[in-house]
C-alpha cells in the first residue's frame, strides 16, 4: 500500500502527495495483475461560525484596556437604568407584565441583531435540556428581582444582588468540579455577612422583599453555572437567544391573566425599552472582555452600585443609609477577592449573558 507518498522511481526520492490528492492502494489479494483502487480523502466537516463577538479571522482583538473599561462601565450604567424603569412601571403594572415586556423585547432585539447573519441556525442547540433549565433560572431571577424592587430601594437591591458571584463559588464545586479553596470560602462568608448588614433581619427597617433578591441572586448564580455547561457545545448567540426565548414563551402564557393595556404610548415605549437596555448591557460586557482580561475588568462592574444610587435618587428620591453602604462594601470586597483570585491572567470573551453582573 502506498499512503501519503508517490511511488518511488529508481534513482528518485519519493515526494509527498499534495493536499487533497487521491490516495492509491494496491489490491494484492487478486489473482489477476494488480489493479489500482482510487479512494478520495474524507472531506473535513464544514464548521459554522456565528460569533459576532470576535472578528471573522478568529483572532482576539488587541489589548485595549481603556476600551474594556469603557464598555464595562457602559454595561454597568445600562442595568441600573433598566432596573429603575422596571421599578417605575411596577407601580402601575403587574410584575408579570413588566417581566414579559422585558423578556420579549430582549428576544426581539437579539433576533434582529443575530438572525440576518446566522438565520435559523441560531436556534440549533446540542444541549436543549440544559438551555431550557438555564433560561428558566434566568426568568426566575428576573421575576424575583422585579417583584422585589417594588418595595426595596434600587441601591439596596443592587448591593444584595452582588452576591451572585459568591453563590457561584459554592455551586462550582459540586456542579463543575472546580476546586474551592478555603480563602474563597471565607470570602463568601464575608459577603453574606454583608448581606445581613444590608437586610438587618429583626430590625424595624427589615423588608421581607429583600429575601426575594437573595433568591434572585441564587437563580442567577445557577444560570451562570449552567451557561458554563453549554460553552463549547453551542454558539454564544444561541445561548443568548435561548436566554430570552424560553422566558418569553412562558411569560406569554402567564401574562394574559395579569394584562393591563398601557395607559399611554410613553408607557408602552418604556416597557419595550427594558429588553433593549438589558441586551445592550450584556453586549457591552461581552465586548469589554474582548479588549482586556476579566480579572482586570471585574472591579469596574461594581460601577453599577454608583449607577443604582444615582437612579434611585433622581427617580425615587432614595438614598442608601450607612448600613447599606457598609454591607455593600463587604459584599463588593468579597466579590473582588473571589473574582481576582479565581480568574486566569488571560481571558477570552465569554458568551453574552455569562457575566458576573447581578441579575437584570
Amino acid at each position: 500500500m502506498c499512503n501519503g507518498a508517490r511511488l518511488a522511481v529508481p534513482g528518485q526520492v519519493a515526494q509527498p502527495l499534495p493536499r487533497g490528492a487521491p490516495v492509491f492502494h494496491f489490491n494484492a489479494n487478486r489473482i489477476d495483475p494488480p489493479q489500482l483502487e482510487v479512494t478520495k480523502p474524507a472531506r473535513r466537516p464544514k464548521l459554522i461560525r456565528m460569533s459576532a463577538i470576535l472578528p471573522a479571522t478568529g483572532e482576539v482583538p488587541a489589548y485595549r484596556p481603556y476600551l474594556g473599561i469603557l464598555f464595562m462601565c457602559l454595561s454597568a450604567s445600562f442595568f441600573p437604568a433598566m432596573n429603575g424603569l422596571a421599578k417605575l412601571m411596577s407601580q402601575s403594572y403587574a410584575s408579570e407584565q413588566v417581566v414579559w415586556a422585558r423578556t420579549l423585547s430582549h428576544l426581539i432585539f437579539v433576533l434582529a441583531l443575530f438572525m440576518p447573519k446566522a438565520g435559523w441556525r441560531i436556534v440549533r442547540t446540542r444541549r436543549p435540556g440544559v438551555q431550557f433549565f438555564r433560561s428558566c433560572m434566568l426568568i426566575s431571577s428576573t421575576f424575583l428581582f422585579f417583584t422585589a424592587i417594588k418595595f426595596v430601594p434600587i441601591a439596596q437591591a443592587a448591593s444584595i444582588s452582588f452576591t451572585a458571584p459568591l453563590i457561584v463559588v459554592i455551586l462550582a464545586g459540586p456542579m463543575l468540579g472546580e476546586k474551592v479553596t478555603l480563602s474563597r470560602v471565607m470570602a463568601v462568608v464575608v459577603g453574606f455577612v454583608g448581606v445581613l448588614v444590608v437586610i438587618r433581619p429583626g430590625a424595624a427597617v427589615f423588608q421581607w422583599a429583600s429575601l426575594l433578591i437573595v433568591g434572585s441572586a441564587g437563580c442567577f448564580a445557577m444560570y451562570q453555572v449552567l451557561t458554563r455547561r453549554v460553552v463549547g457545545f453551542d454558539a454564544p448567540e444561541t445561548s443568548v437567544v435561548y436566554s430570552a426565548l424560553v422566558g418569553s414563551v412562558l411569560m406569554s402564557v402567564v401574562v394574559p391573566f395579569f394584562w393591563k393595556t398601557p395607559a399611554s404610548w410613553s408607557d408602552a415605549l418604556v416597557l419595550g425599552s427594558l429588553g433593549v437596555l438589558g441586551g445592550l448591557g450584556h453586549y457591552c460586557v461581552a465586548r469589554a472582555m474582548t479588549y482586556a482580561p476579566a480579572n482586570f475588568l471585574s472591579p469596574f462592574q461594581y460601577w453599577q452600585m454608583v449607577g443604582s444610587v444615582a437612579v434611585g435618587y433622581f427617580l425615587f428620591s432614595e438614598m442608601p443609609d450607612a448600613f447599606t453602604w457598609l454591607g455593600a462594601a463587604l459584599i463588593i470586597a468579597a466579590g473582588l477577592y473571589v473574582g481576582l483570585k479565581g480568574q486566569p491572567e488571560r481571558s477570552v470573551a465569554p458568551p453574552p449573558g455569562a457575566t458576573a453582573l447581578p441579575p437584570a
